[in-house]
């Protein structure tokens, strides 16, 4: 296929290169290992620049071209990755260069995502994403072919005469035309069916709805725990493992420990520099952040850069369209700090410990207004129905038979649940008087 992966084991170098006004600091080299190691590839060797602006030709000078060469044959790696994204005539002059497969940084996390993925739609968004980032760099994948354009045919003359309007054009122009229709198509297959799954989880939102079930989704930068906290509050098994992405397909189940009905939704992790075929392949996945009732931010506590990650995931989340979603960040991690320092209106646990967990659940059902309140209900006699409903959605703490032969319930509900029972009982109301009537 268009887009070539390498083996799990291969030896990589890594290039960082520092550009002015940009910079890449520890913490952004770190985080370009931790991204080689999610892809299971072994580093082999590190090798760092500083420019003022890409070399047209190498992206890098010709002199570090020359030192990659080196550590290539030094190491027998077998790939060499830029975090950076490169031109398409960059990757194949390097390429060609060094004998040697080059990726990006986008083309390795979608190596990453690829590995990841586990469901049919996790499959289809990853393909959408290889494609369209593949229909961007043709050319590379066909510049053996140069095109050249052949001897003269219906209304051509030849290399040095002048080339009529039906002149046949080199291999490689042609299977070049012939590669962006297939890929063309091909994206428009994927379209279609992602289509069709972003229709049936508009229907799930709209039964949600329809119940008054609100839902919450765990949304922040990857590696963050967010895992781990989702089968805290789920009491779910989901994979949870230390490492970049390690979650991509997205999962629901109920909140669990608490009286309120509330559906918690797990996420993929952002990263700093998302690409931009990855936010619009996972359009129908990131469309639940946007229509959740609320945002967990969970945060990394002990993250060494915690500002930038902040800012990342906040600046994500309004590019999907979630900026004004009502938001609560959750500082994770704190049993690995000793004294935490945690922001106004946050709450601080550790889903690996348990710790602040109930906490936090309680802090859910408060942001969305589910909180129980006692409540005294008259049941009118002969309403088997609303007081099964009673004892079946409330915590019903007393009964006692009325005068009338009714009942005098003492329960707690929350004020979506009693607004569902005023509800109900207004209609059983109307049905009485229609039939008295």
């Amino acid at each position: 296929m268009l887009f070539e992966r390498p083996a799990p084991g291969h030896l990589a170098t890594l290039v960082l290169v520092r550009l002015r006004g940009a910079g890449v600091d520890d913490d952004h080299a770190s985080e370009f290992a931790e991204l080689v190691a999610s892809a299971s590839l072994a580093c082999a060797a590190t090798v760092t620049a500083s420019r003022d602006k890409p070399h047209p030709r190498w992206f890098v000078g010709s002199g570090k071209v020359d030192e990659l060469a080196a550590a290539i044959a030094a190491t027998g790696s077998t790939v060499v990755l830029f975090d950076h994204e490169l031109t398409p005539a960059q990757q194949r002059n390097l390429e060609m260069r060094l004998a040697c497969r080059v990726m990006t940084r986008t083309e390795l996390i979608l190596h990453i995502f690829a590995d990841r993925a586990r469901t049919h739609e996790g499959h289809l968004q990853v393909a959408l994403a290889q494609l369209a980032h593949a229909q961007t760099r043709l050319v590379r994948g066909w510049a053996h072919l140069d095109r050249q354009s052949g001897v003269g045919g219906a209304g051509g003359q030849g290399a040095g005469g002048r080339i009529g309007a039906g002149a046949q054009r080199g291999v490689g122009e042609t299977q070049l035309e012939l590669d962006q229709r297939m890929i063309a198509a091909r994206i428009r297959q994927l379209r279609n069916r992602l289509a069709g799954v972003q229709r049936r989880r508009a229907q799930s939102r709209r039964r949600r709805a329809r119940a008054q079930v609100p839902t919450v989704v765990l949304a922040g930068y990857t590696n963050a725990g967010k895992s781990t906290l989702f089968n805290a509050l789920t009491a779910s098994r989901a994979e949870a493992a230390d490492r970049l992405f390690a979650t991509l397909d997205p999962t629901e189940r109920r909140l669990t420990g608490t009286d309120a009905e509330v559906v918690v939704a797990d996420t993929v992790g952002f990263i700093r520099d998302l690409p931009v075929t990855l936010v619009e392949a996972f359009k129908a996945t990131l469309e639940e952040v946007a229509q959740a009732d609320l945002v967990l931010h969970v945060v990394d506590a002990a993250a060494p850069d915690l500002e930038e990650r902040r800012r990342t995931v906040r600046r994500i989340l309004g590019e999907i369209g979630a900026g004004e979603v009502p938001a609560l960040e959750v500082l994770n991690k704190i049993d690995l700090l000793e004294e935490p320092t945690v922001p106004a209106g946050a709450v601080e646990i550790s889903a690996l410990t348990g710790a602040g967990v109930a906490d936090l659940k309680a802090a859910i059902v408060a942001r969305l207004g589910l909180g129980r309140v006692a409540t005294r209900i008259e049941v009118p006699a002969g309403a088997g129905k609303l007081r099964s409903w009673l004892h079946a959605h409330g915590r019903v703490e007393r009964e006692a038979v009325a005068a009338d032969g009714g009942l005098t319930v003492d329960v707690r509900l929350s004020p979506v649940e009693l607004g569902r029972w005023r509800a109900m009982a207004a209609s059983v109301e109307d049905r009485h008087q229609a039939v008295g009537a």
